[in-house]
């Protein structure tokens, strides 16, 4: 946050100064107002800000200066000004700054030297932008990647310390009350995965557009899938907490398993709760060391809770034969389970990421058409030199 003030203030008060050289204008404020808006956290959405920024404000001028020149300033001119420069903003596709054609249209038509302003605010702006620009590129903002795998870790704890609690209760006598607060934990995890999606949005952008960071696409992906997994895993677990007050509210006053059964649903929630972890781990991890040893410890973590999931089958099957009244509660029970350990396989997760990243890649070639045609005669050359100069000697 300092830097980040710090940044800002160093680019309007260049843009000021650079402004008062340049423009016409006595205070020429719109320059250090367009760097501070321009200047954003990340060099993506600087770049953006700026190209639409400007866009807003030449529109805004250029529908001020047709307006001068056909009905001038009255009120219903205003009015329709206003229509007209917000109409023209959507058409432009500056997004949140509409309002700022506007803006510029109006203070543009509200001076009697219509050109003379017109082209001031132009210049400010566009030198604002510039230094907006220029300040991210000397001082580069920083690449947001740890503070998204710290939340998405932070995330995974948060689920593996509900797990633990629902599983010492699991063997235990509990009102359903007690339950329904597990459930409602399970539901406020919903509000921390919409933080932890903020963090990754803003992690994403730090990566676009950076020169420092190489494979930037590879990493969104992989964050993005990992937050997605997590975000199912939790589903699962708040479905597994109603199965366990449901459940409770069925025993009544005997235990919500018998202890056997509980004893072996807490051992096996706790397994499940270290491969969240283990999982959380693998995604985040930057060095391949640090990523091999975390997925061997994750399949490690996966097999021990699958053998643990078959015991418990097993447990199950001769309760639900005592109790067969609740066996859709208890055989719920073994399929919210087994479908957090599906989710965390590590087969599936790199089938997901090599589909996420193969459809992320499609809407860029969609996207961008021409630059997707020139990257492919271009890779077609380099194939064309490396073949020659692989087999140049055998060429008769």
């Amino acid at each position: 946050m300092v830097v980040q003030t710090l940044r800002s203030a160093a680019a309007a008060t260049v843009a000021y100064v650079i402004a008062l050289r340049l423009s016409p204008e006595p205070a020429p404020l719109t320059s250090p107002l367009t760097a501070l808006l321009v200047v954003q956290v990340t060099f993506y959405a600087t770049l953006t800000n700026g190209i639409r920024r400007v866009n807003a404000v030449v529109a805004g001028v250029l529908v001020a200066i047709a307006f001068s020149v056909l009905v001038g300033l009255t009120w219903w001119s205003l009015a329709l000004l206003i229509v007209a420069a917000l109409a023209v903003g959507h058409l432009v596709r500056v997004d949140e700054y509409v309002a700022e054609v506007a803006i510029s249209a109006m203070l543009v038509l509200g001076v009697t030297t219509v050109g003379f302003t017109a082209w001031a605010r132009i210049v400010e702006t566009l030198i604002g932008a510039v230094v907006g620009t220029a300040c991210n590129l000397l001082l580069p903002p920083p690449v947001w990647v740890d503070a998204a795998g710290r939340s998405i870790e932070d995330l995974a704890r948060r689920v593996r310390q509900l797990m633990l609690r629902m599983g010492e209760e699991a063997a235990d006598h509990i009102p359903w009350q007690r339950a329904a607060e597990r459930l409602h934990e399970a539901r406020r995890l919903d509000q921390y995965i919409a933080e932890v999606d903020a963090s990754l949005r803003q992690a994403e952008d730090s990566l676009r557009l950076n020169p420092r960071v190489k494979e930037g696409l590879l990493h969104r992906v992989v964050l993005r899938t990992g937050l997605d997994t997590l975000e199912i895993c939790t589903v699962v677990l708040r479905v597994l907490a109603r199965s366990f007050t449901d459940l409770a509210k069925a025993r009544g006053s005997e235990y919500l398993f018998p202890p056997r059964v509980g004893a072996v649903v807490a051992e096996l929630l706790s397994e499940i709760g270290d491969a969240v972890v283990s999982f959380a781990v693998l995604v985040t991890a930057h060095l391949s060391a640090d990523a091999e040893s975390a997925e061997a410890r994750l399949t490690a973590e996966l097999h021990t809770a699958a053998g643990t999931r078959d015991r418990l089958a097993e447990l199950l099957r001769e309760e639900i034969r005592k109790d067969w009244a609740n066996w859709q509660l208890l055989g719920a029970v073994l399929t919210e389970t087994t479908r957090i350990i599906d989710e965390l396989n590590t087969e599936h997760r790199t089938r997901r990421l090599l589909e996420e990243l193969d459809r992320v890649s499609a809407e860029q070639r969609a996207k961008l058409p021409r630059m997707t045609r020139m990257r492919e005669r271009l890779g077609i050359q380099e194939k064309l030199w490396s073949d020659r100069a692989g087999f140049g000697d055998r060429t008769p």
